[in-house]
């Protein structure tokens, strides 16, 4: 227990880790087996494996974790977690440093963050995801010659009925509308 009470001296970033997620502190447990890349279903696309993500994190390399692609290709799927030796909540790490890397916009080739605020933003509103919304608007506002080359997939899916024009909201979603304005002034989120 010394050698962790040391490492969380010697690494602000790790330190940062811990004060952003929840269990983060389980961090330092990291046996650096590589369970966690090797059930990771986007193991292969990752700058870095989990694991070396956390070998990074302690070793207070926070610009180069910032800038990885590692969590943007996490599908929160939780593989890893169910799989850790140590119950490291791997995916909750992934997203405090989403979370951390929009804050401080070090994300970068990517446009997911733009892509998950579009999915939230709808989420908010209907309770749901809206297919058609979330491309028109996610492409209009980030990609918008990339917008014309969806056309005919969208197409495709309408006719086949697989996407809506029209959005459909949950029933009560005044109550889910609620509970996500008091989340966020628990959480201190805008």
């Amino acid at each position: 227990m010394v050698g962790h009470t040391l490492e969380l001296r010697g690494s602000p970033f790790l330190q940062e880790i811990i004060r952003e997620v929840p269990g983060g502190e389980r961090i330092v447990h990291c046996l650096q087996c590589g369970t966690c890349g090797g059930s990771c279903p986007n193991g292969a696309d990752m700058e870095y494996t989990p694991r070396t993500i956390f070998a990074m994190i302690t070793a207070n390399q926070r610009d180069k974790v910032l800038k990885a692609n590692t969590m943007w290709f996490c599908v929160s799927c939780y593989s890893c977690v169910s799989r850790c030796p140590q119950k490291i909540p791997i995916t909750d790490i992934m997203y405090g440093l989403k979370r951390i890397s929009i804050r401080e916009k070090a994300h970068q080739g990517t446009d997911a963050p733009a892509l998950a605020k579009t999915f939230t933003d709808l989420l908010d509103k209907y309770g749901r995801s809206f297919e058609l919304g979330l491309a028109s608007r996610y492409y209009l506002f980030n990609r918008p010659l990339a917008m014309l080359k969806m056309g005919p997939m969208g197409l495709s899916m309408f006719t086949r009925g697989r996407m809506s024009l029209t959005p459909t909201k949950i029933r009560n979603v005044d109550q889910l509308q609620a509970i996500i304005r008091k989340a966020r002034e628990l959480g201190g989120a805008s």
